[in-house]
């Protein structure tokens, strides 16, 4: 019996090649922007991920999630990772007809801005309402570096990143 191709995502050995070369810079960009608090590119590139490679990207996403456990140890920020990136995708996924660069500047900015929102989540389970509260506004001011760091590296660098993108994808990915 046969599995369905929608059950069971098959990729070609030049399909993994590409993912993993998606996640190593993922994990550099991260990596190289960590002493700028809350500024960061992995944002966009989830985006940008997303846009291109649709259902494909979460390997890159679920793959960066390990990298960085692998790098900084697996706390309980590892959860998050594990599904605050694909809050991002799905929000991309469901907003994949936006064209306007502010459009995704936007969209980006307002992930920055709940980011600790979400990360708040497993405090929930943890220490219930008063822990996950406390841990939101405790990262406030973090959150809204993030927003605006988000904003900002979006309208900056969203049209060439997209640009670049898309050549890749017409040009040298054609079977992707």
């Amino acid at each position: 019996m046969a599995v369905h191709s929608l059950t069971k995502p098959r990729l070609n050995a030049r399909e993994l090649v590409l993912l993993a070369l998606l996640t190593a810079l993922l994990l550099a960009m991260q990596v190289a922007l960590a002493a700028l608090p809350n500024i960061e590119l992995v944002s966009l590139l989830i985006i940008l991920y997303t846009l291109y490679y649709r259902k494909k990207a979460l390997f890159v996403i679920y793959a960066f999630a390990l990298c960085e456990g692998l790098l900084y140890g697996f706390g309980l920020w590892f959860i998050n990772y594990l599904y605050v990136w694909t809050v991002l995708w799905g929000v991309t996924t469901l907003c994949r007809r936006v064209t306007a660069p502010m459009g995704w500047a936007l969209i980006s900015a307002a992930f920055g801005l709940s980011f600790g929102l979400l990360c708040a989540i497993p405090y929930l389970f943890i220490g219930g309402v008063p822990m996950a509260w406390a841990y939101f506004l405790s990262g406030i001011p973090f959150d809204i570096a993030h927003c605006a760091g988000n904003l900002l590296t979006a309208l900056a660098l969203f049209k060439p990143l997209n640009r670049l993108f898309a050549k890749l994808q017409n040009g040298f990915h054609r079977q992707f």
